[in-house]
């Protein structure tokens, strides 16, 4: 049954031969793989990475999420002030003047506050080493906590610099009745929606679907790529939201494909956005997806533009998704 329908698909969808592959390869998908996650990351497990990589790790510090870089932050900041507090403990704790306690436990504490002070340089001067040991250890840590605040300066100022897109897509990609006099033949069209997350302002927005579909070729199942051509590749100012859309007309890949045809051939539509953004004067880009199981059939976007009682223009960021049936 599944042949079949694979068959047929495949017999349905319009051949174009400059498809490019658009850098995946040819390897064919399962029904339960992405070749392109939801963030724009390549579905892809990569083997044989050294384990360790300067490159890597900044690349990772950079990009990571805020939180997760805050909390890396201050993990080391911690353990480096726990790790030379034990050293000051363990081996020479009365090298160490003017410390004032009554437990053990308040003693660590004043050991504990004292390599805060040299790992900052901050020296608030009540306590002081007395003892070569705890010198040669104080001086160790300062320069230790030079070089690790200026890292951090480093990495502050990378993420900060770092020009980036920050759109909220449709969580789904749908086909819609369809009425355009630029395109007369086609009554549905395939379409998903963006919309800016941030105040900011993007210029020269450019947008690109990829068709990627599976494709018997000598017996073996291929990965095929074809661009869609869309109603408006490119807007100057992304204000509002903006609805991409791809008129299905004959000479579309997708002309006559129902929703089983596009799931015999384990359809993607890979997404791409490429923007300039006004703050830093830098292109920026975004990348998605759709699987099949995300096309819903049938169906239209909800309006997310609408006017508040002074008569000034509003857009519902919430409503990003929304759809109800086309009839």
């Amino acid at each position: 049954m599944h042949k079949r329908r694979f068959t047929r698909g495949l017999a349905r969808i319009k051949k174009k031969e400059d498809a490019p592959e658009y850098g995946f390869g040819s390897i064919s998908t399962s029904n339960d793989q992405r070749m392109l996650n939801k963030d724009g990351s390549a579905n892809v497990i990569r083997l044989g990475e050294p384990r360790f990589s300067i490159i890597n790790l900044y690349h990772a510090l950079v990009t990571m999420p805020w939180w997760k870089f805050n909390i890396y932050v201050l993990a080391i900041y911690l353990f480096g002030n726990l790790f030379f507090a034990f050293i000051y403990y363990a081996v020479d704790p009365n090298g160490l003047g003017g410390m004032t306690y009554h437990t053990e436990y308040e003693k660590f504490l004043e050991i504990f506050f004292f390599s805060a002070q040299s790992l900052t340089t901050v020296g608030y001067g009540r306590l002081n080493p007395v003892s070569l040991f705890d010198s040669t250890v104080a001086a160790i840590e300062s320069m230790v906590g030079l070089l690790g605040f200026a890292l951090a300066t480093g990495l502050l100022y990378g993420r900060f610099s770092r020009a980036t897109a920050k759109l909220l897509y449709s969580d789904n990609i749908i086909v819609a009745p369809y009425n355009n006099v630029r395109f007369p033949t086609a009554d549905k069209a395939i379409m998903f929606r963006i919309v800016n997350a941030r105040k900011n302002q993007l210029i020269e927005i450019e947008a690109l679907i990829m068709f990627a579909y599976n494709e018997e070729v000598n017996g073996s199942i291929v990965r095929r790529f074809q661009q869609l051509k869309l109603e408006t590749e490119k807007i100057n100012l992304l204000a509002m939201s903006w609805t991409i859309v791809h008129p299905i007309v004959p000479e579309s890949p997708l002309f006559g494909l129902t929703l089983e045809d596009i799931e015999s051939v384990d359809a993607e539509f890979i997404v791409s956005i490429k923007a300039i953004d006004d703050t830093y004067v830098q292109q920026v880009y975004t990348r998605s997806s759709y699987t099949w199981k995300e096309v819903k059939w049938g169906v239209k976007f909800e309006s997310v533009i609408s006017k508040n009682e002074q008569g000034i223009t509003t857009i519902d960021l919430k409503k990003i998704s929304s759809f109800k049936s086309a009839e």
